[in-house]
This record gives C-alpha cells, sequence and structure tokens, in this order.
C-alpha cells in the first residue's frame, strides 16, 4: 500500500494534473440532458419540424439524451442559455451579440453560408453616375436609406461608418428616409437622392457577391452596371450563429463541430431540418467573426433602443 501511494506521488509531481483517486465523473453525466434552445417559426406555436429526427441525430452525435426547447421568442432564448437552463441554442446574428452583451458566458460553433459560399452581409452605399464621390462628401448629398428595422440597409451602415468614426445619425440632415428597401432604390432610380445605404451578400472573406442584394435589385430593375458606383462597404454580418457555453466540456464542442460542419454532406435531410435558410452547409466561426453584430448591438442599446 505504501508502495501504492509512493507511485502515485510520483506520477502527481511529474505530471501534476494526473488524479490517482476516483475516475471524474463523464461530461455527460454532469449535464444529465443536453438542451437545445430554438425559436419557432411564426405561427408554428411549440412545434418544430423534424423533431423527433432532430433529436435522435444529436443524441448520436453527443451520446447522450438530447432535449429540444422552444422559445417563444430570441429574448427568452438568450434568458435560457444566461441562466444556463439550455447548453446550446441557434441564433441571429444579433441575437447572438445581445446573449454575448449581457452575460459572456457564450461562444459560437458553426454558422450557415448560401450554396453560392456568401456567409453574411456587407452594407453599401451605392451611388449612381458618380454623383457621391466619397464619404467626406455625404452632406452636401441627399441619401436614401431604408427604414430603421432594416439591418443591411439601416442598422449595419450606421453602426459600420460609427466604427471608423465617420460622423453620421439616424437623423442627419442629408438622409432621406424611405417607407421600405424597394421604395429607396425607387428614389435612386429615379434620381430623387443621389445615393442609397443598401446591402450586398458575401463570402467568409469578405468577397462581395452580386447575385443577391441591392445592386442586383437594380440591375433587374433596369438599371445598367456601369451606372452606379459603390463608395463605402461595410464589415460582414455573419449569418446567425449555432452557440454554446463558454463552460461547456470542450469534448462536446468537439462533437458538435464535427457532426455540424460534416451534416449537409451527410445527413442533408437532417441539415434542411435544422437550417431552411441557407442551403450551403455550416462553417466554423469564432467570436471574432461577429464584430459587426456587437457593434450594431452596442449602437442600438446605447440609444436606448430594445433588441
Amino acid at each position: 500500500m505504501n508502495a501504492a501511494r509512493k507511485a502515485c506521488a510520483a506520477l502527481v509531481a511529474v505530471h501534476g494534473a494526473l488524479w490517482c483517486g476516483p475516475a471524474r465523473a463523464d461530461w455527460r453525466d454532469d449535464i444529465g440532458t443536453f438542451r437545445i434552445g430554438i425559436v419557432a417559426e411564426p405561427g408554428a406555436g411549440n412545434t418544430v419540424p423534424g423533431l423527433a429526427l432532430l433529436t435522435q441525430s444529436f443524441t448520436n452525435a453527443l451520446g447522450m439524451k438530447v432535449e429540444f426547447v422552444v422559445a417563444r421568442d430570441y429574448a427568452a432564448l438568450i434568458d435560457a442559455q444566461a441562466n444556463a437552463r439550455i447548453e446550446y441554442a441557434i441564433y441571429s446574428a444579433t441575437a447572438y451579440a445581445t446573449a454575448l452583451q449581457r452575460c459572456g458566458c457564450i461562444e459560437p460553433l458553426v454558422a450557415p453560408v448560401d450554396s453560392d459560399g456568401a456567409a453574411g452581409i456587407r452594407s453599401v452605399l451605392l451611388t449612381r453616375d458618380g454623383k457621391l464621390p466619397d464619404l467626406a462628401a455625404m452632406e452636401a448629398h441627399r441619401i436614401a436609406m431604408p427604414p430603421p428595422d432594416s439591418v443591411g440597409g439601416s442598422l449595419l451602415p450606421l453602426a459600420g461608418l460609427a466604427a471608423e468614426h465617420v460622423k453620421i445619425a439616424e437623423d442627419s440632415p442629408f438622409l432621406v428616409h424611405a417607407d421600405s428597401s424597394s421604395a429607396a432604390e425607387k428614389m435612386l432610380f429615379d434620381g430623387q437622392a443621389d445615393a442609397m445605404f443598401g446591402w450586398v451578400t458575401a463570402t467568409a472573406d469578405g468577397q462581395p457577391l452580386l447575385s443577391d442584394g441591392t445592386q442586383a435589385r437594380l440591375e433587374e430593375a433596369g438599371l445598367a452596371p456601369s451606372a452606379f458606383q459603390v463608395v463605402w462597404m461595410s464589415g460582414l454580418l455573419r449569418y446567425g450563429p449555432h452557440a454554446v457555453r463558454s463552460d461547456l466540456d470542450p469534448e462536446a464542442k468537439r462533437r458538435l463541430t464535427v457532426f455540424l460542419t460534416n451534416l449537409k454532406s451527410t445527413t442533408p435531410d437532417v441539415y434542411d431540418l435544422l437550417e431552411s435558410k441557407h442551403s450551403g452547409g455550416f462553417l466554423t466561426v469564432a467570436p471574432k467573426d461577429y464584430a459587426m453584430a456587437e457593434a450594431v448591438v452596442r449602437m442600438v442599446t446605447s440609444d436606448g433602443g430594445q433588441q
């Protein structure tokens, strides 16, 4: 017995972290039931399409009991994860940033991409026929802006320009507020505005894609591509992530990441149930990828708005 104690002491001295007593409980035992939070689609109540298949897929990936928790809205979802009632949540970009601002206790694992590789959107300031030469000249021109609830056309440009120390506010006199994104596009098309804020999809490295967004819509309306120019472009606002609590065991994070990044290629039917809007699969993401989302949330909350 004395020899065994000496052997254990020697091992601890060499390896530091070794524990010679009873084995620690598995992380699955610590959690008990792994809970995944999701916001129901409007009008769907507490139902989630394909719930049984989704639950079984996550159960297989983690090797433990899994339960989906349907939240009525993002505020309820954020509260549940901040208070450790769920381990995993599926967020919009700004909902994730709001949750992070509240507790600092979560981290993103993966986020979806589109079939063309788009990973999010960038705000753009478009001018027609070179009427607005640069940002410094904004005050001398009429610039159309979509409604305040437009992420790509209002929230993102205001936050992005403020981050670059460009003086602009929602009530700046040179901004002409349109009733909709379509109305703002029409103002630029008809010459009622010299420029407008819009958006464009972009890849994970920020490369703009012209297949979707304001520029594509203007071209469809009949405006020649050579007629307008991009004066400014914001940073990338990534599509919303799947996020876990930071204190989740590293092995659980690893298993989830492997499962999710391979989901599109291995079981596309399950992927389509989990992600119906972006069909290109999941990519790993890091906290820094949501810098623009955090900037938007900081701006909204500092103005006393609700996210």
